[in-house]
């Protein structure tokens, strides 16, 4: 019997669908889907053929986190793990040149949860729901969910969140800026890649430097945070893209874009 992958991927007009596959376990990793994620990481952001990435998951869940019935190898510890397998991972999406849409179908919980604030925006299923369980079974929460929840809710209201464990359904996460938009469950993925499509549409290094730009002036003063922006645009300006979208703008018509 063929083994059947843990990770799915697939790419159409652009756009890079990766999708948790362990139904029936509600997509919590285990150390086979943590490598083959990364591994669909390192691959779409190296496809030239793929623009923007989805993640999602197959069955009921987006991911119910760490698969906690699977044991810790002897001789590694939790922290290492989360280093060597978590680690990259998360900071493949975050450090990608390319945008990052989660597709949250039903629970989001722990590292799960982690893995789809770490991307750039979100589209979440409007029975799907945040749920961090760490204080429920003695942990603190990981995967930088600490830094996420504290940088968008505040402080009290995130460490409300986390010591509680509550739910937090697509409503409230839309209200409170966790997510970018609600879908009804049967068009949760037709929602997310037209979003996808949209972002394809626009200039690729606008996508490409926007992310980085926002990643680099997180923390920063406001002075400082004009001049990372200017040593940016610097590259943007100078660039073939620039060109034409301004000779395009003029005549009225759609930019076509070189990524250069």
């Amino acid at each position: 019997m063929p083994t059947i992958s843990s990770v799915l991927t697939e790419t159409s007009a652009g756009v890079t669908t990766i999708t948790l596959n362990r139904p029936d376990n509600l997509n919590a990793f285990n150390v086979v889907q943590r490598a083959e994620l990364h591994d669909a990481i390192i691959k779409a952001n190296d496809d030239l053929d793929s623009a923007v990435v989805i993640i999602t998951g197959s069955g009921k869940g987006f991911c119910a986190g760490a698969d906690l019935a699977e044991k810790i190898p002897s001789g590694q510890t939790v922290e290492e793990r989360l280093n060597k397998e978590y680690k990259p991972i998360l900071i493949g999406i975050a450090e990608s040149q390319k945008p990052y849409i989660a597709a949250v179908n039903g629970v989001a919980a722990g590292i799960g949860a982690a893995l789809a604030m770490a991307c750039d925006l979100i589209v979440m299923q409007s029975n799907a729901y945040f749920y961090q369980a760490f204080s429920a079974v003695g942990l603190i929460p990981d995967g930088g969910l600490s830094l996420h929840l504290s940088q968008q809710l505040g402080p009290k209201k995130a460490y409300e969140v986390m010591v509680l464990g509550q739910k937090m359904y697509a409503d409230e996460c839309l209200r409170l800026g966790l997510i970018n938009r609600v879908s009804d469950a049967d068009n949760l993925l037709d929602s997310t890649t037209a979003l996808a499509l949209e972002l394809r549409a626009r200039a690729p290094l606008s996508l490409r430097y926007t992310k980085e730009v926002m990643r680099k002036v997180a923390g920063e003063t406001l002075a400082n945070a004009i001049s990372i922006e200017a040593g940016i645009q610097l590259i943007t300006n100078q660039s073939e893209d620039f060109k034409e979208g301004k000779k395009a703008f003029l005549e009225k018509r759609k930019a076509v874009w070189k990524g250069c």
